[in-house]
């Protein structure tokens, strides 16, 4: 973590960030895996 000293509402601020950062990861990443399960789904029907 960083050497400074935060107030709180700016450690709340950096919290608030990191949680919309590691939220747009998460839909990234469910929507690759969507298209993954998808794409085996349609080679599984081709067999």
């Amino acid at each position: 973590m960083k050497t400074k000293s935060l107030t709180f509402e700016q450690l709340v601020q950096e919290n608030k960030q990191e949680l919309l950062a590691d939220e747009k990861q998460l839909s990234q990443i469910e929507k690759r895996l969507e298209k993954k399960q998808t794409g085996l789904l349609r080679d599984k029907q081709k067999t």
